[in-house]
């Protein structure tokens, strides 16, 4: 498979793969709608960046032992599945607003590292990624490419990943969007809480297996 080529399957597939429901959609939907526009892009780079970790290992031939290792496997999940849980209670802890003056513009935000830092261990600890990545690499990346193209390829993931997600945050945090969800967003907190534990426990669960 000649560069261009290789090129094009990675754009198709991955932005297939990220428009696709999961934590890290849940994770900058709900970074934008409750913390506004700054915070989602915020999160949309700490998840690209997540994704280094695991180009770094797949490029490296990793990819393949993690996903066929029961050990490793099992490990990664637990801490996966510990990291979506500790963001479901977090979410559940959630209580509604004290009316107009805990307007978006009064808020203490998180710090913009530690906003990073949530987008990069959410993308990081998914414990899905493994199996995408030696799928991905599989098809189209090997360690027996040249470095550069390596380099070129994995840098391009990030960049499509960063893109998608920023174009998330944006859709989220628009002020007319946010405006009218501002008011109940306890419960999207809540709902993202839900959602998070959902899947946390259900990666748990896989992990026993």
């Amino acid at each position: 498979m000649d560069f261009w080529h290789g090129f094009a399957v990675i754009t198709v597939v991955h932005l297939l793969a990220a428009a696709s429901p999961g934590p890290d959609f849940a994770y900058v939907t709900r970074q934008s709608l409750v913390q506004g526009r700054r915070a989602g892009l915020l999160a949309s780079a700490g998840i690209a960046l997540g994704l280094s970790i695991h180009i770094v290992y797949s490029a490296a031939g990793l990819a393949a032992v993690i996903a066929h290792s029961t050990h490793w496997m099992t490990a990664i999940k637990l801490l996966g599945g510990a990291y979506l849980l500790y963001l479901g209670f977090m979410g559940l802890r959630s209580r509604a607003n004290g009316g107009p003056s805990m307007a978006p513009a009064h808020a203490a935000p998180a710090s913009p590292l530690r906003q990073v830092a949530g987008g990069f261990l959410c993308n990081a600890l998914n414990p899905k990624a493994p199996i995408y990545f030696v799928a991905l690499f599989t098809v189209v990346l090997s360690p027996s490419l040249p470095i550069p193209t390596l380099i070129a390829y994995g840098a391009w993931i990030m960049l499509l990943q960063w893109l998608w997600f920023s174009l998330v945050a944006l859709l989220f945090a628009h002020h007319a969007l946010r405006d009218r969800l501002y008011g109940a967003r306890h419960w999207i907190d809540r709902v993202f809480g839900v959602a998070m534990v959902a899947l946390g426990l259900r990666v748990l669960a896989t992990a026993r297996q």
